[in-house]
């Protein structure tokens, strides 16, 4: 089965510094896969790539056979591929309803005249937007609050309207950028159900940016990791989790050979 994704040799350099170099994995259909790595891994910048934010210096990306590269961001976005982002982004003084909304406008073909006589046509795509739009917010269970103001939802509620907005865009692939951060167990959980409701009921294939690693291990069908913006490894969670290259990458090689030791010296007491 032909990929979804292709990502082949990807780099990206910003002066001096190199903060993606040579990155080389795929995306599957229908899979959830997360990209994980220290601060400063290049995690970020990854999906800026991805999205057309920032313009690949070597690499190819091929997104359903089709080359992204050069593509701007609202391009990407019609192709199928949709995102959220570290820092929320949302339209604050609209309505979640309206927030969805402004999701959906790349996939509604209008004109300035239709919009101005508010003609039959018109009139049908407004309805169907809107129902669509409440279908969404109450798939991420917000469906009570389409007409709050989204600055007034919680932190919580506000990550899952940024994922209500990404869905709108009707994508085939959807980037999620650390999306449990700053949420508790409860709502973690929750994301968690969501993701793979996300995968299992829409069929839309996830990729994640997480620093929870519990979270990375339950919803994860791949796990690729980052070091220093090149690819350290990738492999199934059971397997990232016991790669002593992922534990030093994470912990330093100071903290990982005194792990190291003591895990030996525990080994010799135990025996």
């Amino acid at each position: 089965m032909t990929p979804l994704l292709t990502i082949t040799g990807l780099s990206k350099r910003f002066g001096g510094l190199v903060a993606v170099h040579d990155v080389t994995f795929d995306v599957k259909e229908r899979e959830i896969a997360s990209v994980i790595g220290p601060n400063g891994a290049g995690k970020t910048t990854f999906f800026n790539l991805l999205t057309g934010i920032f313009r690949a210096d070597a690499g190819e990306i091929r997104f359903r056979g089709r080359n992204l590269l050069g593509l701007r961001p609202d391009q990407i976005a019609a192709a199928g591929v949709a995102r959220t982002f570290q820092n929320i982004r949302l339209f604050g003084a609209m309505t979640t309803l309206e927030n969805v909304l402004v999701g959906q406008h790349a996939n509604i073909a209008t004109s300035y005249l239709d919009a101005l006589l508010r003609n039959r046509a018109f009139l049908q795509r407004e309805r169907a937007a809107i129902e669509r739009g409440r279908f969404l917010l109450d798939y991420v269970q917000l469906g009570s609050k389409a007409a709050e103001i989204a600055h007034n939802l919680s932190y919580g509620e506000q990550r899952k309207l940024e994922i209500a907005r990404a869905l709108a865009a009707n994508p085939a692939l959807v980037l999620l950028d650390e999306p449990s951060a700053g949420m508790n167990p409860r709502e973690t959980g929750e994301m968690r159900d969501l993701i793979h409701r996300i995968r299992d009921e829409l069929g839309i294939s996830v990729v994640l940016i997480e620093h929870d690693m519990p979270l990375v291990m339950s919803v994860s069908d791949r796990v690729i990791v980052l070091d220093h913006g090149e690819k350290l490894c990738e492999g199934l969670p059971a397997e990232i989790r016991s790669n002593p290259r992922v534990v030093e990458a994470y912990l330093g090689r100071s903290v990982a050979a005194k792990l190291a030791k003591a895990h030996d010296a525990l080994v010799e007491v135990t025996q």
